[in-house]
């Protein structure tokens, strides 16, 4: 696809991505909607808190009644909350975010009427009609209509505290240190796990599109605020959200990073029976093929990014499998039993519940032993990405180590790996290594680099 990356489409704002690009894309997917239906169809809108929220959302409003599609404005709320009515609802949704990109960029999300991401040839028919420009625009009295929604957060938290364990988080007592970086969670999330029974102390937790915090990406070296909080205050745990809080990242209570990949490891350990399968993008780390091991369960690979995890779990559920925890070590993380859709409060929660019987530090140490690295290499223009994407696989076929191709170009060397590939959402080219010497994934990291160079 031209248009649609790993995760929806996104651009820098009124710069890649226009107000008019937006409206075009809202047509396009609401001509496509209305076309299925062979009727008027409500379609739910939400943003994140970024400062070209509003502009954006107004522009995809506008190209949506443009083609007779009624809007339910949502305002501003998670990604798993607008997806969450719209499976409670059973209506399409079009979430403005760019989920962890810095406050420059913003985006648009579509979600189908069963409250998950439209899958690849789904986004393939929008694709079509956007590229051309086949818009099933209406009559002047025909357009639709706009209202607002005042309560899909309310009622979203409401639905994740049914879906937890409440007794048992409650009867830990636990003090939980919040980061929601200044984004949609930060209107939800405190609430949450107030409600849960935990003392909350919070963070970043003020709304603003300019995260003058901290940018929206929860990694390691964004959360210098969380790690002295936890240190502050005693806390049990920190917990980190992106910008549209479909993803959590935890803190120990020794206010330690805690390894998104050693978490997702501790799901899997958790939720996986023998015969069980789980989901993992192509840079899964080796801790995710440990647990699924040790659980004598299977491990599918995708292509980086929700979508492609996704439609791997709807595919293999057909077939009779069960899938109970999937996702990546970004912090993403699905609970397909659940919903169908990455959550940063739920699984924030299912870490809780973990807590009640262990120390996080405890949970981070049964599946520590590696050391992760990476390197962005950013390019001007898509003949600079051909180089780049040409010269990695140049040297993915020299060395001397198992390739995979399913995404970019990953070596496995038996002690460790490295993988490059091209980001989906920003004009760079990734390279991640793993080992469990720092040396040697540096080693390896800087090897890729150098050839790119």
């Amino acid at each position: 696809m031209k248009i649609f990356g790993s995760s929806g489409v996104r651009g820098v704002a009124n710069e890649e991505l226009t107000p008019a690009f937006v409206a075009r894309v809202a047509m396009a997917v609401g001509s496509v909607w209305r076309t299925d239906r062979d009727e008027p169809v409500r379609v739910a809108l939400g943003r994140d808190t970024r400062v070209t929220g509003q502009m954006f959302a107004d522009s995809a409003s506008a190209g949506l009644a443009s083609v007779g599609c009624d809007v339910d404005h949502l305002g501003v709320l998670p990604t798993p909350a607008l997806q969450a009515y719209a499976a409670e609802e059973e209506i399409p949704a079009v979430m403005i975010t760019a989920s962890h990109n810095p406050p420059q960029y913003n985006g648009v999300k579509l979600v189908g009427t069963d409250g998950v991401e439209l899958a690849r040839d789904a986004l393939e028919r929008v694709e079509d009609r956007l590229l051309g420009e086949r818009f099933a625009q209406v009559p002047w009295d025909e357009t639709g209509d706009t209202r607002l929604v005042d309560d899909a957060r309310e009622r979203y938290v409401d639905a994740l505290l049914a879906s937890v364990d409440r007794e048992r988080i409650a009867a830990a007592d636990l003090t939980v240190a919040l980061d929601p970086g200044h984004g949609a969670g930060a209107l939800t999330s405190p609430e949450f796990f107030r409600r849960l029974g935990c003392r909350v102390v919070t963070v970043n937790a003020q709304p603003d599109g300019h995260f003058p915090g901290r940018d929206p990406e929860p990694v390691e070296k964004n959360l210098g605020d969380l790690r002295q909080l936890v240190a502050t205050t005693d806390a049990d745990v920190g917990i980190a959200h992106d910008g549209d809080a479909d993803r959590a990242i935890f803190v120990d209570e020794t206010g330690t990073h805690v390894e998104g990949d050693a978490a997702l490891a501790a799901f899997a350990a958790s939720e996986l029976a023998p015969g069980d399968t789980t989901v993992s993008a192509v840079n899964v780390s080796q801790r995710l093929v440990d647990a699924v091991r040790e659980a004598e369960a299977d491990l599918e690979l995708t292509p980086i990014g929700s979508t492609n995890i996704i439609t791997s779990i709807q595919r293999l559920e057909r077939e009779g499998q069960r899938v109970p925890v999937a996702g990546e070590g970004n912090g993403g993380v699905l609970f397909p039993d659940y919903r169908l859709a990455r959550d940063g409060a739920y699984a924030a929660a299912r870490f809780l519940e973990l807590l009640a019987d262990r120390a996080a530090s405890d949970i981070a140490a049964e599946h520590a032993g590696y050391h992760n690295v990476r390197v962005n290499v950013h390019y001007e223009d898509d003949a600079e990405r051909e180089r780049l994407i040409s010269l990695a696989e140049e040297a993915a076929l020299e060395a001397d180590a198992e390739l995979t191709t399913i995404d970019g170009f990953r070596l496995d060397y038996g002690d460790a790996w490295v993988l490059v590939r091209p980001s989906g959402t920003e004009p760079v080219v990734r390279i991640y290594a793993e080992a469990r010497d720092l040396a040697r994934a540096e080693e390896l990291a800087e090897s890729m680099n150098s050839a790119l160079q």
